[in-house]
């Protein structure tokens, strides 16, 4: 090993399932990027990144079988060929399928993982594939009247579609109503509450006591315009043929006196006006 040489961490070592050639691309490719291509290093380098029955295979290597690394790749890749996860072939594509409520988005995602691992994927199936696999609805009518020619015209048509399904999605969670706790903290009164009966209580609990006629006093708040006097009623009795010893400084007519008729008003009027 070359002085100094550090061997990158960063390549999760084979363990004899999935692609072997892709395994051994992205060992050189590593190798190359940290600044070394020797033919000695690489095949020293190599079983590091190898684990379980690939590193078996490699211990049991005969001594002096490989020559260069080019040969140990080679003979590394035709031992584990049939070891590649070929459920991810061309069949497995049209079982890829978008769930009833999965996004067009997440199938998307989903469908492009799965096809990176298929080899040379010809266009064509693969549009044919995207295509079948779409739920049906809105969606998957548009694509069958505008016909993509190709998986990039299909993906530009579906990442209009994803924008429109995201502002529904941010839309709906707009309207959602409010939680129980804010519903509390808001909450109007009911009916029962607001019709509770309102009762006038009294300004003060003691009063100066009169020093003054309450006649007196009436006149002085209706003279001051503090409040007006009775409209005359219709029913008033015809005042020739009432007693007139008896007079209303508030209704302003013969028939009773004040403390008979608005003891209880001329009191607080007269309240009002000491106050």
């Amino acid at each position: 090993m070359p002085q100094n040489f550090v061997l990158p961490t960063a390549l999760e070592p084979y363990k004899g399932f999935g692609d072997s050639g892709a395994h051994v691309k992205k060992f050189q490719f590593m190798m190359f990027f940290n600044g070394t291509n020797n033919e000695h290093v690489l095949c020293r380098a190599f079983p590091t990144y190898l684990d379980g029955v690939a590193l078996l295979w490699f211990f049991k290597l005969s001594a002096g079988s490989i020559s260069s690394f080019e040969e140990l790749a080679r003979s590394f890749i035709d031992y584990f060929v049939a070891s590649r996860i070929y459920v991810h072939g061309l069949d497995y594509l049209g079982t890829i399928r978008q769930g009833q409520h999965e996004s067009l988005k997440d199938y998307m995602t989903r469908f492009a993982e799965k096809t990176i691992e298929i080899p040379d994927l010809d266009p064509a199936v693969h549009l044919h594939a995207l295509k079948t696999g779409l739920r049906p609805g809105k969606f998957s009518e548009t694509i069958a009247v505008t016909k993509p020619k190709t998986p990039e015209e299909f993906r530009e048509r579906a990442a209009c579609q994803m924008d429109v399904e995201e502002l529904r999605e941010a839309q709906k969670t707009d309207r959602q109503p409010p939680r129980r706790e804010e519903e509390k903290a808001f909450k109007l009164p009911s009916n029962k509450e607001s019709k509770k009966p309102f009762k006038l209580t009294p300004k003060f609990d003691t009063y100066t006591r009169f020093n003054t006629k309450k006649e007196k006093i009436i006149k002085e708040i209706l003279n001051a315009k503090i409040i007006k006097p009775p409209a005359r009623a219709g029913s008033y009795q015809d005042q020739r043929f009432v007693d007139k010893s008896k007079h209303c400084v508030f209704h302003q007519k013969y028939e009773h006196i004040t403390d008979e008729c608005i003891i209880a008003k001329a009191t607080n009027l007269g309240r009002k006006r000491l106050q």
